[in-house]
This record gives C-alpha cells, structure tokens and sequence, in this order.
C-alpha cells in the first residue's frame, strides 16, 4: 500500500474536513466530540461517537467496550493506512460522500477500511470506483484484494477481464509473483480462462446452427411458396409460373432454390443416386414433410409419399433427423415471434410520432 510521510501528533485537522456535515461545523460542535480516530501517523481526528456507531457496527462494539472500561484515552486507532484515508473515510461515515480525487488515490484503501469496519455503503462505492481503474497491470492485484475485501462484484469483473485480455496479463509481473506465491488462485483462474473459452466456443456454435435451422426454415417457406403459388422461372406442377409477379422477398433463397428443382426435375444422375445436388433436394422434400401440417393435398412434390412413408415405419426416423425437424421448427416459431415484435415495435414509433 501507499505510504505516506509521517504526520506528528501536533497535526491539524484539514480545514474542509467538516465542510460535508449534515450540521454546521461551528467551533463548539467539534469541541463536543467526544472520541478521537487516531491514525498510524499520529493525526487525531476528532469525531463524534453517535455518528460513528451508527455507520459502522464494528465501531459501535469498539466504543462499547471504551464506555465499558471508562478509559479516559477515547481513542480508536486505525493503523495501516494513510492518514489522509482515514480522513476520507471518516468524513463519509458523516456525510456518506467522497471526492473523484480521494477514490483515484485511496480507493483500495476505502475499501479495505469499509470492509474490515462494516460499511456497506462506501463498499459498493470502492468497488464501483475500482472497477472503472482496472488495467492490464493491476488487475491481478486487485482480483486479490476484491477476495480478500469479499467484493464479488469487482472479483467477477477483474476474472472477466483476465480472461478476455489472458495473454496481455501473463507477460505483467504481478503475474508471475503470482504463479510464485499463490499457485491455488493460479489454478482457479487458469481454469476459468479455460471455462470461459469453452462458453465463447459453445457461443459461436450455437448462432451457426442457429443460422443454418434459420435458413432451412426459409428454405421450407420458399418451397411451399414456389409449388403453391409459382416464382419467376418455377411454378406448380399443373400450372406455368407466374412472369408477372414482382421479385420474392426471399429472392437470394428462393433463387438457389428453384434453380435445385429445375436440376432435380431433368438430372440423369439422380438414378444412380450419384448426385449431390440431388440428394439435397431430396432431403430438403423430406424435411418439408416431416414440418408439413396441412390438412389437406399439399403441392410439394413427394411430399404425401414422405407422410405414408413415415406412418408405415412408425418411428424409423433417427434421433439426430427428428431433432433437426425440431429445431427448424423452433427456428420458424422465434422468427415469427421476431417479425411481430418488429412490428409491433414499428407501430408504436408510427403512433409516437403521429402524437
């Protein structure tokens, strides 16, 4: 911790010490303090034993005992730190304020002060705070003081930080002390990094495959689009396609599509199942009559061939198909969800605006 010069016993209080005091500081109020805080470089800061009890309950037991005993020397001493922090900390146990300044230099030793005395209050300040000076080089050294000060919050951010910035924190010196001197804390956040690497991994696979169900989803709208209604060059089985009809909102998927049906109706390799192409489209057919709830004739080719089939096998489909008709099926519901949030969102700018 930072030291400071040492302060004699012959020390005045700050002049502005008082200035933050739900009451004017009038010279006979801080003659009627009835305690002094005396710190490790001998400044005694006169102080009011209600005010401080009340604040903290750690001080209210300390002055219990000083009643108890009757010791004319109504002292608290707190060593350790500079005297100017305990300045600080005494000030906001009076007004529960504290200067930009103050925290910038006497943070970590506002929070070790709040935590060993029960000040809840200025805790979540100091770590609030501390947060905000995190860095490269010291967050170690912070992580290690928010577990010994109990703070979760800041310990929780300075693992976060460790871990997105692992290698830049490795070349520090507080580092390598660290591997030296407390190689259990090493281990814990070795296997967070490791942890936190696996959720990113799991993260990013999931949107892929979120993606692709979102695209096999589109892919079976633009299929039931295509044979019921007709687009550009590909339409139903009994009618021509539609010429007149403008571009398709899914024009890039509805594209590659009809162009898959038009291979699929004239490719010679299909018999010999040599086609890849082909094999696509045939599970593309399948996955749509595996989705498919019409009551009635559906136009999409095979695809009553598909149900009859499946009806016959009973549950002759693998785990990993019926799991994929599951998921394009959620994929559908939440995009449907998405496009109605959207537009409900829409109206109500349209409405906010019209007012």
């Amino acid at each position: 911790m930072e030291q400071e010069k040492q302060a004699t016993p012959s020390m005045t209080i700050p002049a502005d010490f008082y200035r933050f005091r739900p009451f004017s500081a009038g010279k006979d109020e801080i003659s009627a303090a009835d305690v002094h805080v005396v710190t490790s470089g001998g400044l005694r800061i006169p102080a009011h034993s209600s005010i401080l009890a009340s604040g903290s309950p750690v001080l209210d037991k300390i002055l219990d005992q000083i009643w108890k005993r009757r010791n004319s020397n109504k002292e608290i001493p707190i060593p350790g730190v500079p005297c100017n922090a305990v300045v600080a900390f005494v000030r906001f146990l009076y007004s529960s304020r504290w200067s930009d300044e103050e925290m910038e230099k006497y943070g970590i030793h506002l929070l070790v002060l709040s935590h060993v005395f029960s000040v809840p209050a200025l805790k979540r300040t100091c770590t609030t705070e501390l947060a905000k000076q995190l860095s490269v080089e010291n967050v170690v050294d912070m992580l290690h003081l928010a577990r010994l000060c109990d703070a979760p919050s800041l310990n929780v951010k300075c693992m976060n930080m460790i871990s997105n910035n692992f290698k830049d924190v490795e070349k520090t010196e507080a580092w390598k002390f660290l591997q030296d001197h407390d190689p259990w804390l090493e281990l814990d956040l070795l296997q967070f990094v490791n942890e936190a690497e696996s959720r990113k991994k799991r993260r990013i696979q999931n949107r892929k495959d979120q993606s692709l169900y979102l695209q096999l989803s589109e892919a079976m709208e633009c299929l039931q689009h295509i044979c019921t209604e007709g687009c550009t060059n590909v339409g139903p089985c009994d009618q021509e396609p539609n010429r007149n009809k403008g571009p398709c909102k899914r024009f890039s998927t509805c594209r590659s599509l009809q162009l898959l049906i038009r291979h699929f109706a004239t490719c010679e390799k299909r018999v010999r199942g040599g086609c890849s192409n082909c094999k696509r489209m045939w599970q593309l057919l399948r996955l749509h009559s595996s989705i498919c709830d019409q009551p009635g004739p559906c136009k999409v080719p095979l695809c009553r061939q598909f149900k009859l089939r499946m009806q016959v096998e009973g549950k002759g489909d693998g785990k990993r198909w019926r799991l994929l008709v599951r998921k394009v099926v959620s994929a559908k519901a939440i995009s449907t969800l998405s496009k109605r949030k959207r537009g409900e969102d829409l109206d109500k700018q349209w409405m906010r605006a019209a007012k």
